[in-house]
C-alpha cells in the first residue's frame, strides 16, 4: 500500500458517487485519494484491474453486475484490492457471504461520514470494520441457529491461540487481548496471524463470522 491510499468508488446513483468523493476530499484529501469512479459492478471490476486502487467503496445493489458478484470476482483474483461494501437494512441478506468471502467492511448508507473515512483507513491497513448496526444483525442470526459448525481445524490452535482467537472474536482488540492476557501487543499480533493461517482467514471479520459459526462463543454468552 502507497502513503497515499488510492481510492476506486462504485455505486449506481451519481449524487451517492458525488457525495462520497466530496466526504473524502472534504475531510481525508491529506491521506486518501479518489482515483477513479463506477456506475455498476462491471466498471467497478474494470476500474480497478486499470487503476489499482487499495480500496474500493462499493455498493451490494447495482445493475449489470451487483458488488457482491463484483467482490466475488476481484478477491478470487490477481491483487485484489480492499473492499468495503455499502449497504441498505433491505439490501443486506447477502453479508454472511460476503464476510465469508473476505470483503474488509459494511456500512450503512445512513453511516456519519466519518465512518467512511474511517473504514477506508482501516482497509487500507489491512483490517476491517463493519458498521455497529450490521454487526448486531449478523450476531442476532447466529443467535437463531441451533448448531454450531463443526471445525475439525480448530484442533491445530494451540491452547493461547484459542484464547486469543474467542477475545479476538468477542470484539477485543489486539492491546485489549494483550491486557487480558498479560502479553504485549506485538505477541498478540503473532498469535493472530498464525491464526489466520492455520483457519485460512483474511482478516478479523472473517474470525468473528468463524468464531461463531463454529460455535466458539454464542451470541448472549
Amino acid at each position: 500500500m502507497s502513503e497515499q491510499v488510492r481510492l476506486v468508488i462504485a455505486d449506481d446513483q451519481a449524487m451517492i458517487r458525488a457525495g462520497l468523493r466530496l466526504v473524502v476530499e472534504t475531510a481525508a484529501a491529506a491521506t486518501i485519494t479518489v482515483v477513479g469512479e463506477a456506475s455498476d459492478g462491471e466498471e467497478a471490476v474494470a476500474a480497478v484491474h486499470r487503476l489499482r486502487p487499495d480500496v474500493l467503496v462499493m455498493d451490494i445493489a447495482m445493475p449489470r453486475l451487483d458488488g457482491l458478484s463484483a467482490a466475488r470476482r476481484l478477491l478470487t483474483g490477481p491483487r485484489p484490492p480492499k473492499i468495503v461494501l455499502l449497504t441498505m437494512f433491505d439490501t443486506d441478506e447477502h453479508l454472511h457471504a460476503a464476510l465469508r468471502l473476505g470483503v474488509s467492511g459494511f456500512l450503512l448508507k445512513v453511516s456519519p461520514p466519518e465512518q467512511l473515512i474511517d473504514a477506508v483507513r482501516v482497509a487500507a491497513a489491512g483490517d476491517a470494520l463493519i458498521d455497529p448496526a450490521v454487526t448486531t444483525r449478523v450476531i442476532a442470526s447466529f443467535a437463531a441457529r441451533p448448531e454450531p459448525v463443526p471445525a475439525p481445524e480448530l484442533d491445530t490452535l494451540t491452547g493461547r491461540e484459542r484464547e486469543v482467537l474467542e477475545l479476538l472474536v468477542r470484539g477485543l482488540s489486539n492491546a485489549e487481548i494483550g491486557g487480558r492476557l498479560l502479553v504485549g501487543e506485538a505477541t498478540v499480533r503473532t498469535h493472530v496471524g498464525r491464526i489466520f493461517q492455520k483457519l485460512g482467514l483474511r482478516d478479523r471479520v472473517q474470525a468473528v463470522v468463524y468464531g461463531y459459526e463454529a460455535g466458539i462463543v454464542r451470541p448472549g454468552g
